[in-house]
């Protein structure tokens, strides 16, 4: 109404499977006048209605079911929430779920009067306080605050771009998944115990509806014809081929590294190539790639297969070989998300007879209930990881993956248009005169708004740190923070 555009515009159902929580932003190829390349399946608004819209609904203040002779009311109930978030609704202690660093525990089986922190003991329904997790490829817990009178249904900007120092004083969402619960509490005045009830509910119902059934054993994937290796990564960028002792714990060789999950690597050799004229020759195969939707089947990469070095920055999604071809294919066929599950797959095939064990019998389909929810010491909100130990949290939170990720989110891609800070916050001469040579390379900012940015990107990153020192996730003595560290300094 009242716009100088009269076009009617198509506003697509909002997407809802990345969990997206950052403004909404129009698709690039359609904002410089071209067709968008992932039609039907783009994720970027393509209009400004749409995104409009798109905020409208995500804050739950619109709903297009109701635009034409439907309910005022937004309808929205616990199973649309799980249908729409999946995970599940638990109680845990509120006093572990706040302590810096994060600590998860439940209502404890043995008393179930205190909580399950193996020290504090917390007395539980005093101190409960409702969560919604999340399991994918990492652990996420969302607290979800009481609604009230005074809390604003939308999300608060400051714990989108670099999590919020207000916490629970703060009177906006601080998860999506919140923002819905509120609405949904606005409209019904729904309890939280109620939530939990309808939660447990929904998931019995969808466990009674995928009951385990008799894999077909015409149609269950073979194992790919490839000898496989989970050998120590430190040990094979040193050219040693070097497995697990028996306990799994360390490498076997004298170095004795750490067996983790991140320090593995898995090598592949097929049987054509084992006894061919490249006899012994072992092939590093990356993790399946987790994009969604999965392709029907897996394509080499054209660089390989010219012979050529992959010149993909970052994690080229097509395969670099035809033994990672086909353990991804198998991956792919059995559900498989990681190596270690690839692991404890191959594993339970090798018996004594050479016949597959009873567990793989059956077709598993895991639902949220499926996890066993353990007790654990310290648990990194970024990272998604339980550490047990506080020697183990503290080689955690050092690691220079979890720092990336105290300073890198995958919406920093939409965000930010320039260059990564190179330097100098100032505006480069000789790009102004017209003739910098160093182009890309320039440590200086290639104009106003490039410097701007680099600005606004300073003073970010020094909010996410602070954020992270706040919640204990960085070392008080840590300022190492490789390519950040300029910028962080930059304001200090």
């Amino acid at each position: 109404k009242n716009s100088p555009d009269d076009l009617w515009k198509r506003i697509r159902p909002r997407p809802t499977k990345n969990q997206y929580a950052g403004q909404y932003y129009i698709c690039k190829d359609v904002d410089q006048g071209m067709e968008c390349t992932y039609l039907g399946n783009c994720t970027f608004a393509y209009c400004q209605e749409e995104i409009d819209v798109w905020t409208l609904e995500r804050k739950g203040t619109f709903c297009r079911d109701t635009l034409f002779g439907g309910s005022r009311k937004v309808n929205l109930t616990i199973p649309h929430l799980l249908q729409e978030h999946s995970g599940t609704f638990v109680f845990l202690c509120e006093k572990c779920f706040d302590h810096k660093p994060r600590m998860i525990s439940q209502q404890s089986k043995e008393n179930p009067f205190t909580c399950s922190h193996s020290v504090s003991k917390h007395t539980f329904e005093e101190n409960k306080c409702l969560v919604h997790v999340f399991k994918d490829t990492i652990v996420k817990y969302w607290k979800i605050r009481p609604f009230n009178s005074q809390v604003v249904l939308d999300l608060c900007r400051h714990e989108v771009r670099y999590g919020c120092l207000r916490e629970d004083e703060c009177f906006y969402a601080h998860s999506l998944v919140e923002l819905r619960v509120w609405v949904i509490q606005n409209e019904t005045g729904i309890s939280f115990e109620k939530i939990v009830q309808e939660s447990q509910k929904y998931w019995a119902n969808e466990s009674s509806a995928h009951k385990p059934q008799l894999l077909n054993t015409q149609n269950n994937p073979e194992c790919p014809n490839l000898n496989i290796k989970f050998v120590c990564g430190q040990c094979w960028r040193n050219g040693q081929i070097i497995e697990a002792d028996k306990n799994r714990k360390y490498c076997s060789a004298k170095a004795r590294h750490t067996w983790a999950k991140d320090r593995q690597v898995v090598l592949a050799m097929s049987s054509e190539r084992s006894s061919g004229k490249n006899a012994k020759k072992w092939i590093s195969i990356r993790p399946c790639p987790l994009r969604k939707p999965l392709p029907v089947q897996f394509e080499l990469c054209h660089h390989i297969v010219t012979g050529k070095k992959c010149q993909f920055i970052g994690n080229c999604a097509f395969a670099h070989s035809q033994e990672e071809k086909e353990i991804w294919t198998y991956m792919k066929d059995l559900g498989i998300q990681d190596m270690d599950k690839l692991y404890e797959t191959l594993k339970s095939k090798k018996t004594e007879g050479g016949k597959e064990m009873s567990s793989q019998a059956y077709k598993q389909i895991h639902l949220p209930t499926d996890y066993a929810e353990t007790t654990v010491n310290f648990h990194c909100w970024l990272c998604g990881k339980n550490c047990n130990s506080e020697r183990q949290w503290k080689m955690h939170i050092s690691s220079e993956k979890h720092k990336e990720r105290v300073f890198h989110s995958e919406d920093d891609q939409n965000i930010w248009q320039h260059r990564f800070p190179t330097g100098s916050l100032s505006v480069c001469k000789r790009f102004l005169s017209g003739s910098c040579p160093d182009g890309e390379k320039c440590r200086f900012a290639h104009g106003n708004a490039e410097l701007q940015e680099w600005e606004e990107r300073s003073k970010v990153l020094c909010q996410k740190l602070e954020k992270a020192r706040k919640d204990q996730l960085i070392s008080a003595d840590d300022n190492d923070f490789g390519k950040y560290s300029f910028l962080i300094n930059a304001f200090n």
